[in-house]
């Protein structure tokens, strides 16, 4: 996210610029109301954003999906600093987060993550957001197959679809259930940021399925739990290793 936009050519378009700062405002009205990102850690001392604040630094510090993402930025070229790329601020509706590709900012929604786990969950899939954006040219508003990818990995590699999640929403399933967990869970991330019917969003998500839920990067595997997560983290760390003994 740090000086990504520059290692990757031009920034988007002054048309699609406008669409992105449309939709941000939308969800987002705190960046309309400053006219700006918000400041992150350092940006007020009001009760839930403190909150938001500490579970932030918890879940940075703590959470093996997130430390493993942290590493994988910073390894394709675009390290995160927790005051310039994350910011708490207050949201519409029941929206938890959001990534802002405008800003390259991840917004955490203080007035609806509810606890630490909630925190963690939402983090992870911001940052499988973030990563995708590092890692390609990801046309967020003006092609919805990409965002249906994005959305796609993010909910089969964050937790979203977590045995103990689903049980939680009270869906059951035994056949499938993991991949259909997958698909119902894009569809809505994307009808929460996109003004298009659901028949649209599901053929979006329809098309870009089997490659998308297959795309294990940078895990390299489905972090079921916290301890497939560490698995891979140290897997992700070996790699270097591996290649320069060869």
């Amino acid at each position: 996210m740090a000086g990504a936009a520059d290692e990757r050519g031009p920034g988007p378009a002054a048309g699609e610029q406008l669409q992105q700062q449309h939709v941000a405002f939308q969800v987002f009205p705190e960046r309309l109301a400053q006219g700006k990102p918000g400041q992150g850690f350092l940006s007020s001392f009001f009760t839930n954003n403190q909150k938001c604040q500490l579970m932030l630094l918890k879940t940075l510090e703590t959470n093996p999906y997130v430390k493993l993402l942290l590493d994988a930025m910073k390894h394709s070229g675009c390290a995160v600093n927790k005051e310039r790329h994350f910011s708490c601020e207050d949201c519409n509706g029941s929206v938890s987060g959001g990534f802002d590709a405008s800003t390259s900012q991840i917004v955490l929604c203080q007035n609806n993550i509810r606890n630490q786990a909630h925190m963690n969950r939402v983090v992870t899939h911001e940052l499988v957001h973030a990563f995708d954006h590092c890692r390609a040219h990801v046309n967020w508003f003006t092609d919805v197959r990409h965002l249906a990818c994005s959305e796609v990995r993010a909910a089969n590699l964050s937790g979203d679809c977590s045995l103990v999640n689903e049980i939680f929403r009270l869906h059951f399933g035994l056949k499938q259930h993991h991949q259909n967990c997958v698909r119902d869970r894009a569809i809505l991330s994307i009808l929460a940021v996109r003004n298009i019917s659901k028949e649209v969003a599901q053929k979006a998500v329809d098309e870009v399925f089997e490659s998308c839920f297959n795309d294990h990067e940078p895990f390299g595997r489905i972090p079921h739990n916290k301890t497939y997560a560490r698995y891979a983290h140290r897997d992700f760390q070996n790699r270097d290793r591996y290649y320069s003994n060869i």
